[in-house]
């Protein structure tokens, strides 16, 4: 039997974009789930499916990666759901290492939000291509052109529109596909219609007018449609709908299975390799914690890049040569899994981890070790000294710190002498999730101490000993006993660099270059 097709994309928007919600409905077609819980239906009990750790439930927030798959017009789509808070971009970033497209949510009625850019630029920095779907169209927001020209404007990428809407909010009747011609009537009650345009008796004469000069304008100003632009990221299929109301969603799913790229080569120890390979190979992306509460086990979350997996395949870790056998296998729908017996490239695989796995490790087969290209970290920017509330649970704090830590999601520091540990964090909002989980998952009641440091530097050249630092500028040595200037601000940082001009200093990106 052949196997299906791989499709693997993530979900990137600005928070509140609709980006949970476009995923349920997304599921819901493709029969994954039954009835959708929304981000906002706390009242009802109902949560979104994706968000399965209990803050996420409690908040009505996604904090974490989940995965899920579907199978779709005879292909398989593995959705990789990301954290939409800017707090959790670390997370977000990682997750669009593994994914082969993107799809960016835009709220119609805000625009490209800031969040939204900063994902863009990631996926743009890496080459993936992007397809995006303007959400909220049952709303009154920007005028269609108008959102086409501040994607263009903005993004500096080509916009192609896939369909076009007939009215927006209250005034809104339906979306006109382009490439079929055909309508798609909104109704709320109803279940969904397409009909060809000359049968569209429900548009009034204006209405149709406005649409016929609409279309005559993109075409005659607009972008020629081009798949190998939109598989390179310079141009973007447009789709409008309403996710929420379930608007739009099938005929963005029907077209999705054609554009979104297929797994790609990608790059291991300097060479392409090519996902039809003989050798198999894959790396971590992501190391996620106690997903099942009453085992307190780790899963390490890999994308297979090249040949087949295997479950009980023996394996080498290329960070220490290290052979394994990969028994412990699973697939998941957010926390709900089920054991995997193979797998293909494009495909995510959860492996049982007792502590061997780091984010970026490659496992692969064959004769000789390939490394897939590191992860960079973001350079936090708030930071506190953490430490247990009861001396007892000196175990427990441990094991959680070390845990949490290995996530990937905090980072975590030590003075030289003293060893105080202090975290480090992108936004205030993952020491919520931090502390909170110690307290559920571990049982440990912790306390911060607020620093007023905000900037990070590694010291990648020269000797900094404590008489060059004060209350203002910190010195301390990150996971690999590396040594880490914490600065409270620009001006501090600049003062050091003029007063130390031997000291070269690398925030955590250029660290790995």
């Amino acid at each position: 039997m052949q196997e299906k097709p791989r499709k693997t994309f993530a979900i990137i928007s600005h928070p509140d974009a609709g980006k949970t919600t476009l995923t349920e409905k997304v599921l819901l077609l493709g029969g994954s789930i039954r009835s959708a819980g929304t981000v906002k239906g706390k009242k009802s009990g109902k949560f979104a499916t994706s968000d399965w750790m209990e803050i996420e439930k409690q908040r009505g927030i996604s904090v974490t990666s989940s995965v899920m798959q579907l199978h779709y017009d005879d292909t398989q789509i593995n959705i990789l759901d990301t954290p939409g808070h800017q707090d959790f971009s670390e997370d977000t970033y990682r997750t669009l290492t593994a994914v082969d497209t993107a799809v960016m949510v835009i709220d119609c009625v805000k625009g490209i939000e800031a969040q939204t850019l900063k994902l863009f630029k990631v996926c743009r920095m890496r080459g993936i291509p992007i397809l995006t779907f303007i959400n909220k169209l049952d709303r009154e927001g920007k005028e269609p052109l108008d959102l086409l020209e501040e994607i263009e404007e903005t993004l500096d990428m080509e916009t192609y529109p896939m369909n076009w809407p007939i009215g927006m909010g209250k005034r809104l009747k339906g979306i006109y596909s382009i490439p079929d011609k055909t309508v798609e009537v909104f109704d709320e009650e109803e279940d969904r219609k397409v009909i060809p345009l000359e049968e569209a008796d429900m548009l009034e004469d204006y209405e149709r007018e406005t649409l016929e000069e609409e279309k005559m304008l993109l075409e005659e100003a607009g972008n020629t449609f081009s798949a190998e632009k939109v598989q390179q990221g310079r141009m973007t299929p447009v789709f409008f709908g309403s996710a929420l109301a379930n608007f739009g969603v099938q005929s963005f799913l029907d077209q999705f299975v054609s554009l979104a790229a297929e797994p790609q080569p990608r790059k291991a120890s300097g060479s392409y390799v090519p996902p039809e390979s003989s050798n198999f190979s894959g790396f971590v992306f992501k190391i996620q914690a106690n997903m099942n509460p009453n085992h307190r086990d780790r899963i390490a979350f890999l994308r297979v890049c090249s040949g087949s997996f295997e479950r009980g395949m023996e394996v080498k870790l290329s960070r220490t040569g290290k052979k394994m056998k990969l028994n412990q296998s699973h697939s998941f729908f957010a926390s709900e899994r089920e054991t995997v017996e193979a797998a293909m490239p494009g495909d995510i695989v959860g492996l049982y981890d007792s502590g061997n796995f780091q984010v970026g490790d490659t496992l692969c087969t064959g004769s000789e070790l390939i490394q897939y290209e590191e992860m960079p970290q973001f350079p936090p920017e708030k930071f506190a000294k953490v430490t247990a509330k009861n001396a007892l649970k000196h175990k427990q704090y441990h094991k959680g710190m070390e845990q949490l830590v290995q996530e990937g999601t905090i980072q975590l520091y030590k003075t030289p002498y003293f060893e105080d540990y202090i975290i480090g964090a992108v936004g205030e909002l993952q020491f919520q999730v931090f502390e909170y989980r110690m307290k559920n998952e571990y049982n440990v009641d912790i306390e911060f101490q607020h620093m007023t440091h905000e900037l990070a530097r590694w010291v990648r050249k020269g000797k900094v000993d404590e008489g060059m630092t004060d209350s203002r500028k910190m010195l301390v040595l990150d996971q690999q006993k590396r040594p880490v200037l914490l600065f409270e601000n620009d001006f501090a940082l600049r003062w050091f660099q003029d007063k130390h001009p031997d000291v070269e200093l690398a925030t955590g990106w250029e660290i790995l270059e």
